[in-house]
């Protein structure tokens, strides 16, 4: 698949690691996979909920639900664990232990014999997982400065597409070699990134005596080793904020998609585009944006984001066709492209290095939050308020989001 990943780097900076852009291609590589095997279930989950042995209705979709939830549940509870740990013993360690460890479990989900242990094993998915995130703390902290923001740029890029590949290759490959050869496909492609991480990734660490003449008290750690957590807090919000524009909507999209159209035989195709153009949108503008806040300033870059997201966002509760809907969420997943980066860019030049990913951690749990907490807002006033409202009500809260942003940027 091609995507605007395949850029030219900027030449690297005399002492960065040399090796960078091999890095951040492997990466790109093993977050692509790992991302497409997490999400790639989503079309056939509730037809393998049924195989297991699930036969009510509303139990199927209960079940489905907590299948697929399970694994952000798990990585959000354990990511700030596994970027302390990659501060401490290093970060390829880490990548090398999550994609193992997500080969193994891809492999037993294709093995599961009930619902439970179904459930048990994405939860697993979810504790030994990390690759995207961990990528995200490799590359921010391998990559010259001055290169940061399109180097994390091209990364959500690849995240992101993904994401957006996954349920493609889900609702493709069963018919053709069946639900659990599925899995052990995906296994088997998160086995080869392994391979690739273990033997392509080189990581540059500092000694400690290196670090201690930089004056870093080495008995400080986690949140103490922060100087100013104002940046940090603004940017753990940021992250929530972000999944949470991206996912209130999930849950009426269809409902709303099916006002618009006077033939219903349409109304899932129309929905699909309409979910799958702010990815792509997202995809297109994620390393250019990120190149762009190298050279104006980050935190510019995601006032400015926030800022259009939330105009864009108003005309959407008052369209009156499909196709306006889905031209409207490419660009606002154009805006939108640039935030993961920058708000990673911003982490990275606030935090000392040696907590860094600790930090990074505690961002990709706030963001997983965001990712839980949209679609049951969106739900929930859609049904309750009106679907316009979900619209209007997100509107409202990314324009606070770069209000704050601003404020936090002033000072």
């Amino acid at each position: 698949m091609t995507h605007p990943t395949t850029t030219t780097a900027p030449p690297a900076e005399q002492g960065a690691n040399l090796h960078w852009q091999r890095n951040l291609a492997v990466c790109m590589f093993g977050s692509f996979t790992t991302i497409i095997a997490m999400t790639l279930l989503l079309p056939f989950l509730p037809l393998y909920v049924e195989q297991l042995g699930v036969k009510d209705h509303a139990a199927i979709v209960q079940w489905s639900g907590a299948a697929y939830g399970a694994t952000f549940l798990s990585a959000a509870l354990v990511a700030p664990l596994w970027g302390r740990l990659a501060d401490r013993y290093g970060r390829k360690p880490m990548l090398i232990r999550a994609s193992l460890g997500m080969a193994v479990a891809m492999a037993l989900i294709g093995l599961a014999a009930n619902v439970w242990q179904l459930v048990g094993l994405r939860l697993l998915a979810g504790l030994l997982g990390g690759y995207a995130s961990g990528s995200m703390v490799l590359v921010a902290t391998q990559t010259p400065k001055d290169r940061t923001g399109w180097a994390l740029g091209t990364m959500s890029s690849a995240i992101m597409a993904g994401n957006l590949v996954g349920p493609l290759i889900g609702g493709a490959l069963p018919p053709l070699v069946g639900i659990r050869n599925t899995f052990f496909a995906a296994g088997a492609i998160i086995f080869v990134a392994f391979l690739a991480t273990a033997f392509l990734i080189r990581e540059e660490r500092k000694a400690p005596s290196a670090r201690k003449q930089q004056g870093d008290a080495p008995e400080q750690t986690g949140w103490a080793a922060v100087p100013d957590k104002r940046p940090l807090l603004a940017m753990l919000f940021t992250g929530m904020l972000l999944m949470l524009a991206n996912m209130s909507i999930e849950p009426i999209i269809t409902v709303y998609v099916a006002t618009l159209l006077e033939d219903p035989n349409r109304v899932t195709m129309m929905a699909g585009l309409v979910m799958s153009a702010a990815a792509l949108g997202s995809i297109l503008s994620a390393s250019r944006l990120g190149r762009l806040a190298d050279r104006v300033g980050h935190w510019n870059v995601i006032v400015g984001c926030l800022a259009v997201s939330a105009l864009l966002l108003v005309p959407q509760a008052f369209v009156t066709s499909g196709w306006q809907l889905v031209v409207l969420r490419f660009l606002m997943g154009l805006s939108l492209g640039g935030l993961l980066p920058c708000i990673a860019s911003v982490i990275r030049h606030n935090v000392p290095e040696r907590v860094a990913g600790n930090m990074l951690g505690y961002s990709t749990s706030a963001q997983y939050a965001g990712q839980v907490a949209g679609p049951l807002l969106g739900g929930f006033v859609g049904g309750h308020v009106g679907m316009r409202a979900v619209f209007l009500g997100t509107s409202v809260l990314m324009a606070a989001g770069a209000a704050w942003n601003w404020l936090a940027k002033r000072r």
